[in-house]
């Protein structure tokens, strides 16, 4: 066995040396494992397989066994098609009805402790054989239980005495596409749409069943297809029949769909002339459209809903509340068990209304008024997912209605698909901020999951960041965060360090000279992009059009960035104190007073807070225009880092990934002095003040930043 097993290493190795890789396999790669010791132990562990397939759930968990184990242990297909009896060393998965001998082993009596989505990993023994067993109350708990069960294996861990037991700590975690029925995406960074809609429901691509299968290896278990800015057609005949496709593809994963209905659809594809909550024919219209949904979908999820924001129809159009709106569409769900989601992101776009503090104002009055079906969903933030923003003061203040927390993993404001930033540190920041609804430790992932115990729901949300690139992800470091929303909307209080580790060991390699830089670069890159972007709490001061470069000098009837960081001559910040907006008043006590009071808001919130004169002492002693120079330069000698780090991996990782991280690593370093000259020269006009002579000083002048239209247009930008 030994002597099979380095030579099965020697193989591995010279293979590794020609092997290209895509990307396409995201973390599921199961590469074989070159440890010959463990190697040697793990295949003591295989000898057979046992899953009894009674389901196209069982039959998905079963396969999925057989490809992990196949290409990590290198057994064939044909050795694991002949494993069909039980003995030393068998792996078995099922639940007790696929598994009846299941009831007389001691991993029985530990099932009710799971919910239905929960699993058992457990060492054990049937018939006096030690085997290792995978039990769930239901087929899609194995199946999540199979997918950790073979991440065990790819991050090397110990298969000895296993006993692990995992239920969700959320109920609905959920993918919003923001995919549009043309098949672009809007904020969308990774190619087009993966929904052809044209060839479905016949065709069905099979890159939808490896969409599937990455999403249920991470727990998620909901799809919102289409894009919040709505199309109604979306919900006509032809078009749910589509969607029906995708459905039957995803069904045995786990995930259910929903999609996103515009509110004015009665009168769009209705034939109605109102779409008011109020009117009869209204509610009998959204009543038999969802019944026409549910005889095509059986297991439809239910609604998404943008409403009364940026220009989207809603309830008051017709002098109704978002709760009226919601509840309307929550009523004809409630039979068939479909809930609304239904967004919180509004905001008056008028100059003299402080945007951050519209969401609160609109929906804390509304508490308790939603129906039982219902999700409010705030942003993660009360601007529109920068790079940092305090939490959503709404978490902790609506004890009445479930919130759904939504995050934006596709990098709208970080960067796009061009920059390395990793937002397991973002996600985790805003879910173990403390709301001190309750007192202190009422973080916001509590109050997430509390609502599973005060209303029998909770869910986390995520506008995902995939398309049609082979990578899936434009960057392949896109991944790791598409991984990462999933990890903690399974368990919001994992650590990103720990999620970023795991995502390594399974995409890279499980060798310390791989798994150190690597980690190196992903803790350190968010606030890198932070520092070169929108230090000191800046925000908003990006490309008005497409949100990437800056361009905090827009000024404009409609929009102006100056809303964002009141630049003058005196100060620059925005005062959200008492003495301003109050913005900080909604936040419970202790969090007002640390962020009211100049002496104990963090610096990293400073300018969101607060107003402030250019000579202002920061912490280290330095003035506010000295601590704002040394930021964004930091940025830029922080992604020259990140190159350096990554530099240490050539030859250690297949060179068409190597190329591809470096190649982008050094887009960044141009776009992030971009950031930091454009931005540090427009300020410095109103400061006053020079850049220290130690920094490299801006190659060009304002005017050349002010000139480039939009971030991939450099020609035709020339000095002036």
């Amino acid at each position: 066995m030994k002597t099979r097993s380095i030579v099965f290493v020697i193989m591995c190795c010279l293979i590794q040396l020609v092997r290209a890789e895509n990307g396409y396999e995201l973390w599921l790669r199961y590469q074989p494992i070159e440890d010959a010791s463990l190697l040697d132990s793990y295949r003591q562990k295989h000898i057979a397989l046992f899953v009894p397939v009674s389901s196209d759930t069982l039959k998905a968990a079963k396969k999925e066994l057989q490809l992990g184990l196949r290409g990590l242990l290198n057994y064939s297909s044909q050795e694991i098609a002949s494993w069909n009896e039980l003995k030393e060393g068998t792996l078995i998965a099922g639940t007790p009805r696929s598994l009846p001998g299941l009831k007389d082993t001691d991993v029985y009596r530990k099932l009710d402790r799971l919910t239905e989505e929960g699993y058992l990993i457990a060492s054990s023994h049937i018939e006096k054989k030690a085997v290792t067993i995978i039990a769930a109350r239901t087929d899609i708990g194995v199946l999540y239980g199979v997918f950790r069960y073979l991440q065990l294996m790819q991050t090397h861990q110990s298969l000895a005495h296993l006993d692990i037991a995992d239920s969700p700590k959320l109920k609905y975690r959920m993918l919003n596409h923001w995919d549009n029925l043309n098949g672009t995406v809007e904020r969308g960074y990774a190619g087009y749409s993966l929904w052809n809609w044209e060839r479905l429901p016949r065709y069905k691509d099979p890159r939808y069943t490896d969409y599937a299968r990455a999403n249920a290896s991470i727990g998620i278990n909901g799809i919102v297809l289409n894009n919040v800015n709505a199309e109604a057609k979306s919900l006509r005949t032809d078009w749910l029949v589509k969607a029906s496709g995708l459905a039957d593809v995803f069904r045995p994963y786990g995930i259910k769909i929903y999609l996103t209905a515009k509110f004015s659809a009665p009168k769009e594809i209705g034939g109605l002339d109102t779409a008011n909550p109020k009117d009869e024919r209204v509610r009998q219209w959204w009543k038999d459209k969802v019944k026409e949904i549910y005889g095509l979908i059986p297991d439809f999820g239910g609604f998404l809903v943008k409403a009364n924001s940026e220009g989207q129809p809603g309830p008051q159009d017709y002098g109704c509340s978002h709760a009226e709106g919601a509840n309307l569409l929550g009523e004809a769900l409630e039979p068939y068990g479909g809930i609304v989601f239904w967004r919180a992101f509004v905001y008056q776009n008028e100059r003299h209304v402080d945007r951050v503090v519209t969401g609160y104002n609109e929906f804390k009055p509304l508490d308790g008024q939603f129906g039982k079906n219902v999700f409010v969903q705030p942003k993660n933030g009360p601007i529109d997912f920068q790079p940092r923003e305090p939490f959503h003061p709404l978490f902790g203040s609506m004890p009445d209605t479930p919130l759904a927390m939504e995050f934006q993993i596709t990098q709208e404001n970080l960067g796009h698909a061009g920059h390395l930033v990793y937002l397991g540190t973002l996600f985790e920041e805003t879910l173990q901020s403390d709301t001190y609804a309750n007192g202190k430790g009422t973080t916001v992932s509590k109050v997430l999951q509390n609502y599973q115990h005060t209303h029998g729901m909770s869910a986390l949300a995520g506008v995902p960041n995939v398309g049609t690139d082979l990578n899936w992800t434009g960057h392949l470091f896109g991944q790791a965060n598409w991984y990462a929303f999933g990890r903690l909307s399974w368990n919001p209080d994992m650590h990103a360090t720990d999620i970023a580790a795991e995502w390594v060991k399974m995409t890279f390699s499980t060798k310390q000279e791989v798994l150190e830089p690597i980690l190196r670069i992903m803790s350190m890159s968010r606030e890198a992009y932070v520092n070169y972007t929108m230090p000191l709490g800046l925000n908003h001061i990006m490309n008005y059009d497409t949100h990437n470069g800056p361009e905090p000098w827009h000024n404009d009837p409609v929009w102006t960035a100056f809303d964002y960081h009141k630049v003058t001559k005196d100060s620059i910040g925005v005062d959200r104190t008492m003495q301003g907006s109050g913005a900080t008043r909604q936040y419970h006590s202790p969090v007002f007073d640390k962020f009211d009071d100049l002496n104990t808001c963090p610096e990293s919130y400073l300018l969101w807070f607060h107003r402030l004169p250019w000579d202002y002492k920061l912490k280290s002693g330095k003035t506010l225009w000295n601590g704002l120079v040394d930021h964004y330069y930091k940025g830029v000698e922080e992604v020259r880092q990140m190159q350096r780090l990554w530099d240490t991996l050539k030859g250690k990782i297949d060179n068409e990934r190597f190329r591809h991280v470096a190649t982008l690593l050094k887009y960044q370093e141009q776009e992030a002095i971009w950031w930091r000259d454009g931005c540090l020269l427009f300020f410095q006009q109103y400061s006053g003040r020079p850049i220290p002579s130690q920094y490299e000083q801006p190659a060009h002048s304002l005017k050349y930043y002010q000139s480039i239209p939009f971030p991939y247009d450099w020609n035709g930008v020339y000095e002036h």
